[in-house]
Parts: structure tokens; sequence; C-alpha cells
């Protein structure tokens, strides 16, 4: 018998429609807001280092495609290589070509967080060239923000009735009618909360470095060599860059084992394609908050 706490989940993932052609979609209004919230965080940031505006604006742009078409990509490559790599504009167009020789309006279905790490990582450095800012400040302040807009992803997963969880009998378990009437581990959910959580320990550490501000002979961000100059946080040069791909990745590794495996390739794993995916960030995230910098600190 099903708890009485268990939700049935079916919402249209379409919020509305425009001139009858245009579908605006959850997915597409979260990925909006939750990138929007991080270029709120990440303004306060550059505001607080002395950064002009003038090397800001540019940033939004390098991150909204830098993610886009890493999500696109890797989902495309890492989870339906065999089906992308034979219908190669529907990987980068959001439409999908007809039988008949049509085109229907789709949006892109399918992007990977883990594509989206690394293609964020890759804009940032191209960023960091045209704006002589030192590659690991921006890091470190992109990682501030990132929590908050994995969360509102994960909502829109949820959203979508997608990436779910294993069944279970938990009575806060979700039935998404757009899968199956199984009672299931709301696992978009749980990330969403986690990330969240995340994000308020970014911003409680975040604040604490500035009530800390010690002053001391170091460079610029452009790097120019100043007599003294304010170093806003305590903690070395990457340590946020670090904590964020260490708290998300870690987590992220550990829930798959709530979730349902996304292709059925990962059927016959050890480890699925999300696991595998986290290690390498979760090594390099360690690696940036107990190792790097240090000693040029």
């Amino acid at each position: 018998m099903l708890s009485l706490l268990t939700i049935n989940w079916n919402p249209d993932p379409e919020l509305f429609n425009l001139f009858g052609h245009l579908p605006i979609r959850y997915y597409g209004l979260l990925w909006v807001v939750g990138i929007a919230l991080a270029y709120l965080v990440v303004r306060r940031q550059f505001r607080d280092r002395k950064i002009g505006d003038d090397k800001f604006e540019p940033l939004f742009f390098y991150c909204f495609f830098g993610i886009l078409v890493g999500a696109r990509l890797g989902h495309c490559l890492f989870y339906q290589p065999e089906y992308y790599l034979h219908h190669f504009w529907e990987m980068i167009l959001p439409v999908k070509f007809l039988p008949d020789g049509g085109w229907k309006w789709t949006g892109y279905e399918g992007l990977a967080s883990h594509g989206g790490t690394l293609g964020l990582i890759i804009s940032l450095w191209l960023y960091c060239r045209k704006t002589k800012i030192h590659y690991v400040d921006v890091l470190d302040m992109i990682a501030v923000a990132t929590p908050i807009t994995a969360c509102s992803i994960r909502l829109a997963n949820l959203m979508n009735s997608e990436i779910i969880g294993k069944p279970t009998d938990v009575p806060w378990a979700f039935i998404f009618e757009r899968v199956d009437m199984l009672p299931r581990h709301p696992a978009q959910l749980y990330e969403a909360i986690a990330y969240f959580i995340f994000f308020l320990g970014m911003i409680y550490l975040y604040k604490r470095g500035q009530k800390k501000q010690m002053t001391s002979p170091q460079t610029d961000f452009s790097g120019t060599k100043l007599k003294s100059s304010p170093i806003t946080l305590p903690y070395h040069r990457g340590f946020f860059f670090g904590l964020c791909l260490t708290e998300i990745f870690v987590f992220r590794f550990f829930i798959e084992y709530l979730k349902e495996n996304q292709v059925n390739f990962e059927d016959g794993m050890t480890l699925n394609m999300g696991q595998w995916l986290s290690i390498p960030f979760i090594v390099i995230g360690i690696y940036f908050m107990f190792f790097y910098g240090k000693k040029r600190q």
C-alpha cells in the first residue's frame, strides 16, 4: 500500500506558448533563473574586489555559452554518442528532424552537468586571456555562485520528470506519472536541496572572509605589483573553486546510487557514467582546496 504522503507528480513541462509555435518551458526558465542569480552574486564579488564593470560585463556571455555548449555536447557525446554522431545538427540546434523532411522545435533535450562544468572552465580561460584577470581568481568567484545555479537546474529536471530516482517505500516518494506509477526517490529534489545548502555555506565563508580582511604586499588582478592591497579572503587562492568541485561532485557520486541509470549501457557498469565523470572533478577539487596556492600565498 502506498503511503498517504506519496506525491503524484505530473506537471505540464510547458509554462506557456508564445505565438502558438514557441513553447516556454519550466526547464529553460529555471536555467535562466539559475544563471541570473549567479550573475548577481558574482557581480557583487567583482565590486568587492574593485574590478571595473568593463571587465565584468563580458563574463556573462562567456559563462552562458560555455555552460550551454559544454552541457549539450557533454550529454550528446557522453550519454548518446551512437545517435548524435549520426544526427550532428540535432546536437547543435534545438530541433528534431522528422522522417518526412520536416522539423520540430524541442529545445535542448539533454544537458549534462559534467559537460557544463568543463565548458564553463574552458570559457573562463578564454575570458581571462582577454581581460588579464588571474584565472583562478575568477574560478573562485564563479565557484561561490555555482551551487545556486546547480540547484535551479535540478529543479528544472524535477519539472521535466527526468533524472528520476529508484523505486522506494519512503513516505516522501514521488510517483512520476509520465514515467510509471512506482513510488521513487525524488533524486532531483535531493540534489537541489543539497546544492542550496552548499550555496549558503559558500556565502557564509565568503562573508566570513570579508570580515577578516588583511593587508599584504601582492599584485593586483591584472598583474601589476602594488605596495599594499587588500586580500578580500583569508583563504588561499583556489580554495573556493576546489571546495565547489569537491562538495558538488562527491555528493553527485553518492546520489547516483539512488538514481536510475540514464542510458541502457550503464546497466552493466560497476559505476555509472555520472560517477566515473565525477571522479576527475573530485580529484581536481581536493587539489585546489588543500594544495594549490598555499605556498604562493
